[in-house]
């Protein structure tokens, strides 16, 4: 069994758009819109690179380390099979809530994409910067 390629029909969840450090998703949340939805919070931010970048932020108050994990990877396969839909240039966090842990997939999938698209809906003006 070889790991080394991935099948041309595979939509992938590359380490380039993922948020990994705390100061970028404390830039996320300090300088992005925000929205919320039953299940999800989502914050987003014009990052300037050709593509969009994505951050998952589960509370230990969501339940158990297996739910936890659950839920991440959840969202993170909801974000991979929806990334060409997403529009580009945006730093994206989500943070599921607790009713996540037991939700459809489709169905939270489906509000997913609808906060993304409401909080990636119009780009912010840069500070210091004049029309």
């Amino acid at each position: 069994m070889s790991w080394s390629g991935a099948s041309p029909a595979r939509e992938d969840y590359p380490r380039a758009a993922r948020i990994a450090r705390r100061g970028e998703f404390q830039a996320v949340y300090s300088a992005g819109s925000r929205r919320s939805g039953a299940n999800f919070v989502v914050f987003a931010r014009a990052n300037g690179l050709e593509h969009s970048r994505f951050g998952i932020s589960v509370k230990k108050a969501l339940g158990s380390a297996v739910a936890r994990n659950r839920v991440r990877r959840r969202v993170r396969e909801m974000l991979r099979l929806n990334r060409k839909e997403i529009p580009a240039g945006w730093d994206i966090v989500v943070h599921p809530r607790r009713p996540a842990a037991r939700g459809r997939f489709t169905e939270l999938a489906a509000e997913l994409r609808k906060l993304i698209a409401a909080a990636t809906m119009s780009r912010p003006q840069r500070q210091g910067l004049r029309p």
